[in-house]
């Protein structure tokens, strides 16, 4: 990508596209695009093309995207399955039409099957069962990884597909019931320090293990790969290192300074047992995380702390929001 090349940015405000921007801006980009969701709905088709055809962008980094944490997922599977393949399939569809030279698809780790031997490779996508907490959500990002290999297919189109895994960092949303497992724990904690309550409570046993990413550690991967990659098939974005959730809730604990106890409600759904994925793909190409995990997180927190009121107003209107993966 040249310095002055028009590139767009689906996502711009949410967690991976806000962090794109900030990576590209600083590397000097200077011809960014970016719409709210209130300036252009990409759910709606039209919309979308009159765009694509006003604008013509070179480069697009799909980071849009609805999104959330298992509660969020088993209550509004009907919201998540057709608005993200409302949002995909516009996008994708208009960026062939209108001529984009490249487009990066971003989907997620929960695209493989529940029971996936780990750490999860590329080539087990569609060969078992999905995690019934979130299927709609991932049958929808299944949809567009094929549909950009099918346009790659037929119409020759440079639309590469990744799948990061579970990220984290500024810009998160923190909504106690529609976040993603460590944003909800960093406000659940960060509260329970500001009540002085005497516990806090993690759904699940405790024992289930989740791999964690840095979004500015995303963010330079999927610019690497818009430089470097160009197979339709799917690369895997990711440390390569797991914990348990008790782990992670015991160095929330400690990054928020809580002095309290921690208790596991175990008649709550626990998800997919565990979920670490394969990275050797995208690391024979050059590419590996640089942020180490407590760092991030400390830095994520502190983070949160400067901007609690924004965070927690913003997130707690809506049920759930257009933003990344």
């Amino acid at each position: 990508m040249k310095l002055n090349d028009k590139i767009y940015v689906a996502g711009h405000s949410g967690l991976v596209g806000s962090a794109i921007v900030r990576l590209l801006k600083k590397k000097g980009y200077t011809n960014i695009i970016t719409r709210s969701s209130e300036e252009l709905d990409l759910r709606d088709q039209r919309m979308v093309y009159d765009f694509f055809e006003q604008e013509h962008p070179t480069y697009v980094f799909l980071a849009a995207a609805k999104v959330g944490g298992i509660w969020a997922n088993q209550t509004y599977p009907a919201d998540f399955i057709f608005d993200n393949l409302a949002i995909q399939n516009n996008v994708i569809h208009a960026s062939y039409k209108t001529g984009v030279e490249k487009l990066l698809f971003l989907g997620s780790s929960c695209i493989y099957p529940k029971n996936a031997p780990q750490p999860i490779q590329e080539d087990y996508l569609m060969t078992g069962f999905l995690e019934p907490t979130n299927d709609a959500y991932a049958i929808a990002k299944i949809a567009g990884i094929k549909m950009c290999q099918a346009y790659h297919r037929q119409y020759g189109c440079r639309f590469i597909s990744a799948m990061p895994t579970n990220l984290y960092g500024q810009g998160d949303n923190y909504h106690l019931q529609n976040a993603h497992v460590l944003p909800a724990l960093l406000r659940k904690f960060h509260e329970a320090k500001l009540n002085a309550e005497p516990s806090v409570t993690v759904w699940g046993t405790g024992k289930p293990r989740r791999e964690f990413l840095h979004v500015d550690d995303a963010a330079m991967a999927c610019y690497f790969l818009m430089q470097r990659y160009e197979s339709p098939e799917i690369i895997n974005i990711g440390s390569g290192i797991d914990h348990t959730i008790r782990e992670m809730a015991t160095i929330i604990k400690k990054i928020t300074q809580y002095q309290g106890e921690i208790v596991f409600d175990e008649s709550k759904p626990d998800g997919t047992p565990r979920k670490l994925l394969n990275v050797d793909k995208i690391s024979a190409l050059g590419w590996k995380p640089m942020i180490d995990l407590e760092e991030g997180l400390a830095f994520t927190y502190s983070n949160f702390e400067k901007n609690y009121f924004q965070y927690t107003t913003k997130r707690d209107r809506s049920n759930s929001s257009i933003i990344h993966v």
